[in-house]
């Protein structure tokens, strides 16, 4: 009573399962991108730089125009070159690099308005600009508010405002800009 042998069953497995995961993606993807592409609101940036009441104005002045050099700093970073109403400067131009290395340059000014007014102009005016507040106090406990961007060259710059003297009127203080190469 054998048995003859029979062949193995043969089952065949489809692939219809599968493909349809994958249309279903794609179809999904595809409803996606048109939805994204009818709904997208693009990002519109504006350049009116806000007027803090009560604060000080901008005025135009070439105070700074010594710090300004060929391709430094690069333009997004230049319009932060600002002073407020009222100041006269008190030192030259310093330039400690002369051109060398990494770009730095600072200058004392003087401004009737105290020092709050002056601290306050500059995180209104450089804030609006785009810049950050990284650090407020200066190791020396005079009062000092450093900013930074980054620049359209790929390196990030930093704004320090440091008031050195002041009354209840004035106050003496130093803007200064460099490029930092290091992160921080």
């Amino acid at each position: 009573m054998s048995e003859r042998p029979k062949p193995p069953l043969t089952t065949t497995t489809s692939i219809w399962p599968a493909a349809a995961v994958l249309i279903l993606g794609v179809v999904m993807l595809g409803v996606f991108l048109l939805i994204n592409s009818v709904s997208d609101q693009s990002v519109t940036t504006t350049t009116t730089i806000p007027i803090v009441v009560g604060g000080l104005s901008s005025e135009s002045s070439s105070l700074l125009s010594g710090c300004k050099q060929p391709d430094n700093p690069p333009a997004n970073i230049e319009s932060a070159m600002v002073l407020p109403e009222a100041t006269r400067a008190i030192g030259s131009f310093v330039l400690p690099n002369d051109g060398a290395g990494d770009y730095d340059c600072y200058r004392d000014f003087a401004t009737r308005a105290p020092a709050d007014k002056v601290l306050g102009y500059y995180s209104a005016e450089l804030v609006a600009r785009g810049w950050s507040l990284f650090s407020q106090g200066a190791p020396n406990g005079d009062p000092e508010d450093l900013f930074q961007k980054a620049g359209s060259d790929t390196f990030y710059w930093v704004i320090g405002i440091t008031v050195t003297s002041r009354d209840a009127n004035s106050c003496d203080w130093t803007y200064r800009i460099y490029q930092n190469s290091e992160t921080l």
